[in-house]
């Protein structure tokens, strides 16, 4: 048996205990493989056993008992797959996703995959899982080298941050831990410029604005996430700057100042222009893909030490929407 303990903090607070234990359990594959853990009995609420809907409750403790074996790493299989690479060196490379691929294998899902054809294309990329950090000297310190080792499944190689599966665009892949957790603070410190373009439904009445609306997980759907102004709330910051309005469609770049969790797309839908073809928060019948591309991506490069930003085309069906007459 693995036990970890946990401790319930305010913003987790009133959750269900299988979404909370999906996110606090860093190495658990799925909400149904905790589901189990559960219906086993291997998951205890300040010493008693509890039932998936349990809402947690602020300064729980809560105890898991992973069976030996269970988190098992299933081997990622390289593949084939083309990619679209806009810059490599010895360190890292930023890759411009399309439309429709997953960026690491998840439940149900271990091939087709960014993951699985970078695998393909590099000798090496990094392992880097979040209980390591960087040090004064940039180096690496461990905080729980056994906990590191389990976590290490490597269904994320390289990956630093992600794109939904319907977005697309650039993502920056690190090759070593080194890269990565340097690149890691930068998104955490939101020093990363971000621009993404998207077709959102009507016509944007003003050229540019802010919008700043905290986000929480939706109260009753928890895989959506809702504007929401209690303690579970987080900041988030996007502006947008309209380049084209076209017969009830805009074309608008957006710039998220945060990077929270389906953030522009909830955005858009808060000041009511959902994003089109986006099956969560809009229609996904008004539009043959989610109409948001990550365009360009801005970082000082952890090696060098200088400041690197790229960009790739506005997709083509995003322009002939908007194309006149």
């Amino acid at each position: 048996m693995s036990i970890t303990t946990l401790k319930v903090e305010p913003e987790h607070h009133h959750e269900r205990l299988d979404v909370y234990l999906t996110q606090a359990l860093v190495d658990v594959p799925s909400r149904s493989f905790v589901q189990k853990l559960l219906g086993k009995g291997c998951v205890r609420v300040n010493q008693k056993e509890a039932k998936a809907h349990y809402k947690v409750q602020q300064a729980d403790v809560i105890s898991v008992d992973i069976p030996a074996g269970a988190l098992e790493p299933q081997p990622i299989e390289p593949e084939n797959i083309p990619l679209d690479i806009f810059y490599e060196d010895e360190s890292l490379l930023v890759v411009n996703k399309p439309c429709g691929m997953m960026v690491h294998p998840a439940q149900g899902h271990n091939s087709g995959t960014l993951v699985n054809a970078l695998l393909f294309h590099c000798r090496q990329l990094s392992d880097f899982n979040g209980l390591t950090r960087p040090d004064s000297s940039g180096g690496l310190l461990t905080i729980d080298p056994e906990r590191s080792r389990r976590v290490n499944t490597a269904v994320r190689p390289g990956i630093v941050h992600r794109l939904d599966k319907e977005t697309s665009g650039l993502l920056v892949v690190a090759k070593d831990n080194a890269t990565h957790a340097q690149l890691a603070s930068q998104f955490q410190k939101h020093r990363v410029k971000k621009h993404y373009v998207a077709l959102v439904e009507g016509e944007v009445e003003f050229d540019e604005g802010i919008i700043d609306a905290p986000l929480g997980r939706h109260a009753v759907h928890h895989d959506l996430r809702d504007i929401r102004y209690d303690d579970s709330a987080k900041e988030a910051v996007t502006f947008y700057r309209v380049i084209k309005r076209h017969q009830g469609v805009t074309l608008i770049s957006l710039f998220p100042k945060t990077g929270r969790t389906h953030q522009l797309r909830v955005h858009m839908d808060h000041i009511g222009h959902p994003i089109l073809g986006d099956d969560k928060y809009g229609r996904k019948t008004n539009f043959p893909r989610l109409a948001l591309h990550a365009q360009s991506l801005g970082f000082q490069h952890p090696a060098r030490k200088c400041f690197m930003e790229f960009s790739c085309r506005t997709p083509r069906e995003f322009l002939e929407k908007v194309a006149s007459p």
